[in-house]
Parts: C-alpha cells; sequence; structure tokens
C-alpha cells in the first residue's frame, strides 16, 4: 500500500472513530437527562476530544504530538473505567467505551506515528 493511500485510510479511520467521543459528547452536554454539572463538564471533555482528534485529519501526518496527548488522556481514562470494571463488573454501558479507549485510540495513534514515518 502506498504511503498517500495509508494516510488515507488513517483520515477516515480518525473520521468514523471520532463519531464516537463527538456524539457521546454532545449527547451529555445537550441531553437534559443529565442536569448536574460535573457530567455535563466530563461530556464536554469528551466532545472536546473527539473535535481536536478531527481537527489534526487534515494534517495528521504532521499531527504527532497532540494525537499522542490525546491518546494518553484517553487511555487513562479507560483505565480509570477498567478500574471501575475490575471493581464492579462489567455493565452494559462499558463495553464499547473501553474497547475505544484502551484498544482502538492506542491503535489509531501507534498508526499515525507509521505514517507520518512513511510519509517522511
Amino acid at each position: 500500500m502506498s504511503p498517500a493511500l495509508e494516510r488515507r485510510l488513517l483520515q477516515v479511520a480518525i473520521a468514523l472513530a471520532g463519531v464516537v467521543p463527538v456524539a457521546a459528547g454532545a449527547w451529555g452536554v445537550l441531553g437534559e437527562w443529565r442536569p448536574d454539572s460535573h457530567a455535563r463538564y466530563l461530556s464536554g471533555l469528551l466532545l472536546g476530544v473527539g473535535l481536536t482528534f478531527w481537527a489534526c485529519i487534515p494534517t495528521i501526518e504532521r499531527r504527532g504530538e497532540v494525537v499522542r496527548a490525546l491518546a494518553l488522556i484517553v487511555v487513562i481514562g479507560g483505565l480509570a473505567r477498567l478500574g471501575a470494571v475490575v471493581e464492579r463488573g462489567l455493565t452494559p454501558g462499558s463495553g464499547l467505551p473501553l474497547v475505544m479507549e484502551l484498544g482502538v485510540t492506542p491503535l489509531i495513534a501507534l498508526w499515525r506515528e507509521r505514517v507520518a514515518r512513511r510519509l517522511t
């Protein structure tokens, strides 16, 4: 696969994966189901993470520092969620987020590193 094609596939993957934090964050910020300010704040952070990932898409090969920082934040949050799962068990709403936080996000960050190396 050519470096340019791999870059394009990475951009598509980030666009698709970004739907999860953007949609979940927006739902939490705008949803009447969560009136408390702390939950809305955390939803706003999630929305911000997703939007920042999306902002990196056009020049993804030059956004290593940002993508690494975002991935670290997401993984730390995933580890905190995993701690809750260990304590209380897996809940219906914790499986997909764990896959995204501890699987998809780190893999995308590693893929971005590979693409950047191939394009330089």
